[in-house]
């Protein structure tokens, strides 16, 4: 549209830099799930996981990739959201594939890093602080929402950004397997040193 003018070569560079821009942040999402399957295929792998878990392993670690949602991030739908459906459907699914196994198992889904509150120029959210984990399983005293909470407001941002960590994760992974396996506090200090576990009372 452009060719021919005074801003051809501005217009030029501008479509070119936005290329550069989305191929970086693609290239960065890709580094950033290192190797890590997607949360697309996540349900695909959950049945062969299910298996090792219920033959073989007691203690069992999966990295899903895909959420570095800098762009076109969206809302109720979209890529996000696509994410989050496919990580359920796998969490599903892996139930339903260790069957009665189910009760004895607890699942804790946990984030490297949280979103910001508001939207980016590139219709996505950049990395922040705080973010919530999810503990699944047959006799997990669920239902509810677990440890410090604050209202949601542009004072208790943290930066005036995102939402602030209120509970360390190295804390509530210490009380959980305190609770599950009976571990003293200086078996725990072993596993997480530093760490203050906290009993959130989550089985």
């Amino acid at each position: 549209m452009y060719e021919g003018t005074a801003l051809h070569a501005a217009a030029t560079d501008g479509l070119e830099l936005r290329q550069q821009v989305a191929k970086d942040l693609q290239q960065e999402m890709t580094a950033s799930a290192r190797g890590a399957v997607s949360a697309k295929n996540f349900a695909a792998q959950t049945e062969r996981i299910a298996t090792l878990m219920r033959d073989r392993f007691r203690l069992g670690f999966v990295d899903v990739g895909g959420w570095d949602t800098h762009v076109n991030q969206g809302g109720a739908n979209g890529q996000l959201a696509n994410n989050l459906d496919n990580l359920s459907q796998g969490l599903a699914a892996y139930a339903d594939a260790l069957g009665d196994e189910w009760n004895k198992t607890v699942v804790v889904v946990v984030s490297e890093f949280g979103r910001t509150f508001r939207e980016n120029g590139n219709k996505g959210t950049d990395h922040g602080h705080g973010t919530v984990y999810w503990v699944l399983g047959g006799k997990i005293n669920g239902g509810r929402v677990a440890g410090e909470q604050v209202a949601i407001n542009a004072g208790s941002l943290l930066q005036n950004r995102d939402y602030p960590v209120l509970t360390n994760y190295r804390d509530m992974l210490g009380g959980l397997l305190g609770r599950l396996w009976s571990l003293s506090p200086g078996d725990l200090q072993k596993v997480f040193p530093g760490s203050s576990p906290r009993d959130l009372q989550l089985v």
